[in-house]
């Protein structure tokens, strides 16, 4: 295969890789392949120092491999449950989060200061916002990364989102077209399928996609979901189908940018068609970027298929020329060599983890955080310094793939002590075994009051067993839902309920400041409880 074709077909992929420094595979990928897209994970983010000195060794292999442009580096950094960034950088609130606080400024905001943290940290190109549209209570992957239920408020707030990011320079990407929403399958896990016919998904799951595009976007991510009103070869993922692609995201709806795959090794396609087989029918349904995250011999055996589709005319070479042709303006348009300084001894920028940054960020966790359920006004809690208050949590084992597993710990306790230092802690199994409950029954008779925080509950669960459990024995419990807002559904009785929206510090700090009126919250529902 000539080079130039060889070179294009490497600046269409997206590759990750393990580690904390550029390891001798990728560059090896930027050097000889060209490779002209990286994805980082929480595997390769350490502290800010060394995650600034990443992306400098990552862009200085691609400009000493004779990239014509610097690389696209992207993290999923949506904010709330699914974040990148570690130690240094700035918690900002998550989209429902956002959702809750009731204005789409916010929204703006937040992708402005994210966007500017990015950038400092030499990554240029954010895969969020999520424009799904959570009208499924049971979607065991959208969740708390939507706005709301609503399409209209999820293509306000993502149009503002969008906007934020764009104004601090970075790369945004609205995902995942042509909706993911209304699944009630992980397609990390298998593949989802979303039935409705073409006069629903006009109204509500194209419809924040629609808003978007005529604002501006950048990239659009692809999901790994069967939509039978549109494609009718059975089983067909919308990533891997041109009439999704082509025919209803490129002619339908206008849309002339980079469309990128999401990760090509998730089960609903490398258990399916297989990651390589599915690049080359992405590729021909008319996506530009493959996304291949994590195994070195799957990046290896995608470039390799590729190549080999074209030399035998399976792909068209106009169709990689169009894709390279539309990666390369976007390229243009947001990064220049000029731009990035290659020098390796450059501090982390003091926008980073900035304390303008924290308190813009906490005010609007007041805003959105959300008393969802307070009878006898129980709220605040009314306690004397010798009261003692029993903390109650199960395990925060992340509940989606997608989410970081850096983060699955709870700061509830030490925030309860840090106000009332006559607090016990017990953390249980998740779910909580049934001797554990009984165990944690017995003692909650001898405390004066319980907090008891919740992690996605659902139908016939642990949960619910241990707060009725806790309830017997105590009348003045409060329960923080620190993820899914939908938890009360299934705890009816309980007098005291708030729903944080996510386990993030800041969050369930202001939460704990709420239960004991140390700070006003102000957030609404942005979904209706069953």
């Amino acid at each position: 295969m000539e080079k130039d074709l060889k070179k294009k077909i490497g600046q269409l992929m997206v590759f990750g890789f393990k580690g904390k420094t550029a390891t001798p595979e990728i560059k090896k990928l930027i050097r000889e392949h060209q490779v002209g897209g990286i994805i980082l994970f929480a595997r390769n983010i350490g502290t800010t120092e060394e995650v600034l000195a990443l992306t400098k060794e990552l862009q200085r292999e691609a400009k000493e491999a004779g990239h014509e442009k610097p690389l696209l580096i992207c993290v999923d950094q949506e904010n709330g449950v699914v974040r990148r960034l570690g130690d240094g950088a700035t918690i900002f609130p998550g989209s429902m989060l956002l959702g809750a606080a009731g204005r789409s400024e916010n929204a703006y905001i937040t992708g402005l200061l994210t966007g500017r943290e990015l950038k400092a940290l030499g990554i240029n190109w954010n895969l969020a916002p999520v424009l799904d549209v959570n009208n499924n209570p049971n979607n065991p992957v959208i969740g708390v990364r939507s706005y709301s239920e609503s399409a209209e408020i999820v293509a306000e707030f993502g149009k503002q989102a969008v906007k934020g990011m764009q104004d601090a320079g970075l790369i945004t990407t609205i995902k995942h077209f042509p909706g993911h929403g209304d699944t009630s399958v992980d397609s990390h896990l298998d593949l989802p399928v979303i039935s409705h016919g073409m006069e629903r998904l006009e109204e509500v799951e194209l419809k924040p996609f629609r808003e978007v595009i005529k604002q501006g976007a950048d990239t659009i991510m692809s999901a790994h979901v069967y939509f039978p009103a549109i494609e009718d070869r059975e089983n067909v993922p919308a990533t891997l189908s041109r009439k999704v692609i082509t025919g209803l995201l490129r002619e339908k709806l206008g849309y002339q940018g980079v469309i990128t795959t999401d990760c090509m090794e998730m089960n609903a396609i490398s258990e399916g068609i297989g990651t390589a087989e599915g690049a080359v029918e992405a590729l021909k349904a008319g996506v530009d970027l493959i996304m291949v995250s994590h195994l070195q011999s799957r990046q290896y055996e995608t470039l390799s298929l590729v190549e080999a589709a074209v030399g035998s005319g399976e792909i068209a070479e106009e169709v990689i020329d169009a894709a390279y042709g539309r990666v390369m303006a976007l390229k243009e348009k947001y990064l220049a060599w000029d731009d990035i300084s290659l020098d390796s001894m450059e501090v982390v920028p003091p926008v980073v983890g900035s304390k303008l940054h924290e308190v813009e960020a906490r005010e609007i966790y007041k805003q959105g955080i959300t008393i969802v359920k307070n009878e006898g006004d129980l709220l605040p809690l009314q306690l004397e310094d010798a009261d003692r208050i029993l903390v109650v949590y199960p395990e925060n084992s992340y509940a989606m793939q997608v989410e970081d597993k850096r983060y699955a710990t709870f700061s509830l306790g030490e925030a309860v002590r840090q106000l009332h230092k006559n607090t016990e802690v017990v953390e249980l199994s998740n779910p909580p075994k049934v001797e554990e409950i009984e165990q944690v029954q017995q003692i909650a008779k001898n405390f004066e009051a319980v907090i008891v925080g919740t992690l996605t509950v659902m139908p016939d669960d642990q949960q619910v067993r241990l707060v009725e459990a806790l309830y017997k024995e105590n009348k003045q419990i409060a329960v923080i839902a620190t993820r899914s807002p939908y938890d009360i559904a299934y705890l009816p009785d309980i007098p005291a309920y708030i729903a944080t929206y996510e386990f993030t510090t800041p969050a369930l700090q202001i939460a704990v400041d709420a239960l004991f009126g140390k700070e006003k919250v102000k957030g609404k529902l942005p979904v209706t409880l069953p």
